[in-house]
């Protein structure tokens, strides 16, 4: 238990950036932040933090310690809460978020499923085209398609998804396939600023390629709908249209051009793991996204 009273204030330090500021949230006296601290470094032989008259500041070797000890003390809190059977009924309010059409179409369907299966909790779900800090604005649980930067999150990845080259299939019969990204400067194209913020569409191995589009919209939704009238080509992401590829209504194109796909993750506050409204959600949104044929071929 010293071990983890330790851990516990060598991170509060961290994240408050002083030693007072540590003493303050956890109720205790800073002469008795110091020695804990003083006792932490003499154990391991090595400072963790640079200490001005200002600040304290994380060394390199506390940087990384600090990710090891927040993963030891969320275990321990997911032992207790697994101990004490609060798997069984998570209660309180879950807050999500995730970009706007995946929310709507994979995100939104689990969130429902699993209110029918606990009923003593509610759920914000907020689904929106930005990459939202979660821990700033409050969230338990995130989905986010991309590279992760953040370590200090919990991530389970899900499935991916590609960027594709897509038209109808009588646009593509009167107006022939591409057969290389070159060539996509001799159709109409279609382009959805919130995907395609520039006018450089990227592919495999770095090639650039400037397209002009004929047809600007401001939601990946439009630019899919004016794409089903066989007007022109769209760049999207392959969940936004895989029942669409399914039905045979759109076809790819330039799939061997695919840059590398974009990984999805499902990432919560590590300092949120002992909960259980977060534990379960995570496990049903996990097993249902990966089973889903769209995020993952």
């Amino acid at each position: 238990m010293d071990h983890l009273k330790h851990l516990g204030v060598f991170i509060a330090i961290a994240d408050t950036g002083s030693l007072v500021g540590a003493a303050r949230a956890l109720n205790l006296s800073p002469p008795t932040v110091t020695r804990i601290l003083s006792d932490l470094e003499a154990g391991l032989g090595v400072p963790l933090f640079h200490r001005t008259t200002r600040a304290v500041v994380l060394t390199d070797t506390g940087q990384s310690f600090l990710d090891d000890a927040r993963r030891i003390v969320a275990d321990y809190d997911n032992a207790i809460d697994n101990a004490r059977g609060a798997r069984i009924a998570p209660t309180g309010t879950l807050r999500v978020t995730a970009s706007m059409l995946f929310g709507q179409h994979y995100v939104l369907p689990i969130i429902q499923k699993y209110l029918d299966l606990y009923p003593d909790v509610t759920v914000e779900a907020t689904f929106v085209d930005r990459v939202v800090n979660i821990v700033d604005e409050g969230f338990d649980i995130a989905v986010r398609i991309g590279q992760l930067n953040d370590s200090s999150l919990l991530a389970s990845r899900v499935g991916s998804v590609r960027h594709v080259v897509c038209g109808c299939p009588e646009y593509f019969a009167w107006n022939g396939l591409p057969s290389k990204p070159e060539d996509l400067k001799k159709h109409d194209i279609i382009s959805a600023g919130v995907l395609s913020p520039t006018n450089d569409w990227t592919f495999a191995g770095g090639e650039s390629v400037r397209v002009t589009p004929r047809l600007r919209v401001n939601s990946i939704a439009s630019a899919i709908a004016a794409v089903r009238t066989s007007w022109g080509i769209t760049r999207v992401l392959s969940y936004q249209i895989g029942e669409e590829l399914d039905g045979g209504g759109l076809k790819t194109v330039l799939e061997e051009y695919e840059p590398e796909a974009l990984p999805i993750h499902i990432i919560h506050p590590e300092g949120r793991a002992a909960s259980a409204k977060i534990r379960t959600f995570m496990s049903m949104a996990t097993e249902i996204l990966r089973a889903n044929p769209y995020l993952n071929r």
